[in-house]
């Protein structure tokens, strides 16, 4: 079996991805609101490494950025269905010190949604030549897996949760001792840790791990908490920290957990949204962490802070994103030195 290194977010970048909002995708009935968030989080990106854009076949996206941002912006014209890089983006690994992108099946979290322009995206991103040479490509479209699903800790332990990879409309008749045999096998995996417990109202995603529950370096995992015993999500919360306690590193420790607070309640209408801390984007030298405008924005700054000393902490405006049931993790997907 070759080795097979499934890098961490931390690792250093060569940059990072994301999908541009656009008239045909579900943005269309708030599209100038979300390009600006959009802007927001590309800008924090461009000063500190490169971004890929997939933009919609017919626009110019270049026109939002300076000529200076431009030297750090690659932009393809590709069709797409929406936005969610995370989850229809390459999964980059290091196959025998090989720099691979692994081009997994996204069938939209189960067939809710379609999908048949974003499941082409990588390749299509491979033919046009966007990765550096000597990059290769994996196809594996027939194993759905999506980003946002899966944390690893780059030393061989991957973190996810039950509800999302053992999803009806995914991989079955897959069990879950299948599912994770394969995972191993794919990934280069060594463990795979289980969260069976832990949700959000509203989310679409069947409970990905990057809502939930995060790798902030092999020892540390931050966390959503609920302590407020009259929230819905309190019992299953209360159920997915003992789950986290209960974990062991590959040395036998437990992790050192950080406790981000439960996002107040964010609603469209009377649909309550997805809002969550977990889904920050690390960057080169940087946290971008979704904030929702209220006082816990600043309380999960400090909590990222201290499981990041040596990163800038900067918020971005999410209640855009929110409103389509992700946030900033979901729209972005980062590739290590080496790949663009």
């Amino acid at each position: 079996m070759p080795g097979i290194i499934f890098p961490a977010e931390w690792y250093p970048q060569s940059g990072v991805q994301i999908t541009w909002p656009h008239r045909g995708s579900d943005w269309v009935d708030i599209l100038e609101e979300v390009i600006q968030c959009y802007l927001s989080f590309s800008k924090e990106i461009l000063k500190r490494e490169k971004l890929l854009i997939v933009a919609p076949e017919k626009e110019d996206v270049t026109k939002y950025f300076s000529e200076e941002e431009q030297k750090n912006l690659i932009s393809l014209p590709i069709p797409s269905n929406d936005t969610w890089a995370r989850d229809h983006g390459a999964i980059s690994l290091f196959i025998d010190n090989q720099p691979t992108v692994v081009d997994f099946g996204f069938n939209a979290w189960g067939l809710k949604f379609a999908a048949n322009f974003d499941n082409r995206i990588t390749g299509n991103l491979f033919k046009e030549g966007v990765f550096q040479s000597g990059v290769d490509y994996l196809n594996r479209l027939n194993f759905i897996l999506e980003g946002g699903a899966i944390e690893s800790d780059g030393r061989g332990t991957i973190l996810t949760t039950s509800e999302s990879l053992l999803a009806p409309n995914r991989n079955q008749p897959m069990d879950q001792q299948e599912i994770e045999a394969t995972l191993k096998k794919m990934l280069g995996a060594t463990r795979v840790l289980w969260l069976n417990h832990g949700y959000l109202t509203g989310d679409d995603t069947d409970s990905h791990i990057d809502t939930l529950a995060r790798f902030c370096d092999e020892k540390t995992i931050a966390y959503v908490q609920c302590d407020d015993a009259e929230d819905e999500h309190y019992s299953e919360l209360k159920a997915m920290e003992k789950e986290l306690s209960a974990f062991v590193t590959e040395e036998g420790a437990p992790y050192h957990l950080i406790a981000l607070p439960m996002a107040d309640a964010v609603y469209d209408n009377d649909d309550q949204l997805p809002a969550t801390y977990a889904n920050f984007l690390i960057i080169n030298g940087a946290v971008l962490v979704p904030f929702y405008g209220t006082e816990k924005d600043e309380i999960a700054r400090q909590q990222l802070q201290k499981a990041f000393p040596d990163r800038e902490i900067a918020g971005v405006d999410c209640r855009p994103l929110i409103k389509q049931h992700g946030s900033l993790h979901c729209v972005t997907m980062q590739f290590p030195e080496g790949m663009l």
